[in-house]
């Protein structure tokens, strides 16, 4: 109580001085330095939540000198701090209404929109990535979406950070049990590496890292394609053809020079197994596939495994 008291006796002390004065122009510079010193006091006190506002008002103070980097800096640095105090109270299991982390959301919406009026899209994408990943990490994916495909949009000159911020989106989206929209985000990042990426001379086949993602992302689009068994009616042409591409008839090793023989089994195998409905070859199927996927890819063929073995009746 006696850290809270002296703090907020040098927050007015250093808020009086912005008080218009009879014939005196406040000194905004100087309020900003002082809200800054006492900002670096509180944090290294651990007061996490008081160093944040301090870092607000020297936000407004920069506005007001119409310093926009300076503005950023100090907004993006109050949002750090809410988050942080946050996740200390969530690790201390303290009631709360989550006012930390919509303050924290506040000043990161703010500094994003400083950084885009700066025409500095690569600062804003980090922010609105820097901010996804925060909200995942504390299981809130659905609420990460929307800042995960912010971060996207603004990195439309950097095609592979583009595609991986899309790859943070479809993970939450299966996450949240939104099967169809992951496979809509997969699809959209398959062409984009199609449209966007470094392609062998004369072809349309995706080399280096651009090839590696499309592989990624089809074996998990089958996957929940198998998973989600659109009926044919429903089925769009970008999914029938990837359906095709490895049923077990038209399987041809030799045709599938985008991928490595490792990725092409798994697909066509498990491709065959569903066709077939034997549960069992799938079940065999998953413990030698588990080392050759990742840990979403074997989520995703659990629950077609499941799915399998329990139908639900009501689809995914």
């Amino acid at each position: 109580m006696a850290a809270e008291g002296d703090f907020l006796m040098r927050y007015r002390a250093v808020s009086n001085k912005l008080k218009k004065r009879f014939l005196r122009k406040p000194n905004v510079a100087e309020a900003s330095e002082q809200f800054g010193q006492l900002a670096k006091e509180l944090k290294q006190q651990d007061c996490l939540q008081y160093a944040a506002f301090c870092n607000l008002a020297m936000a407004r103070c920069e506005q007001t000198l119409f310093n926009a980097p300076g503005e950023a800096l100090a907004l993006t640095d109050a949002a750090r701090l809410f988050l942080s105090s946050e996740k200390e109270n969530r690790a201390l299991q303290a009631p709360g209404f989550d006012e930390h982390l919509q303050a924290a959301l506040n000043c990161y919406s703010f500094a994003i929109k400083v950084y885009i009026e700066m025409n500095q899209p690569v600062m804003a994408a980090s922010l609105s990535l820097e901010l996804g990943n925060a909200l995942k990490e504390m299981n809130r994916p659905g609420e990460a979406i929307v800042h995960y495909q912010r971060a996207a949009e603004l990195q439309t000159q950097t095609p592979i950070e583009a595609l991986l911020s899309m790859g943070e989106m479809a993970t939450c989206k299966i996450l949240t049990r939104d099967y169809d929209g992951a496979l809509s985000v997969l699809t959209e990042m398959q062409l984009l590496c199609q449209e966007r990426g470094l392609l062998l001379p004369g072809t349309s086949t995706p080399v280096g890292a651009f090839l590696d993602i499309v592989a990624k992302c089809e074996i998990s689009r089958v996957l929940l394609l198998m998973l989600l068994e659109p009926p044919p009616q429903k089925l769009l042409p970008e999914h029938a053809q990837t359906l095709e591409r490895y049923a077990w008839e038209s399987f041809d090793p030799h045709s599938q020079g985008n991928y490595s023989s490792t990725d092409t089994k798994i697909l066509s195998v498990s491709q065959m197994a569903c066709q077939e409905k034997d549960t069992e070859s799938l079940k065999s199927l998953q413990t030698e596939l588990w080392p050759f996927l990742s840990a979403e890819q074997n989520h995703l063929l659990h629950l077609v495994v499941q799915e399998r073995i329990t139908p639900s009746g009501q689809g995914i």
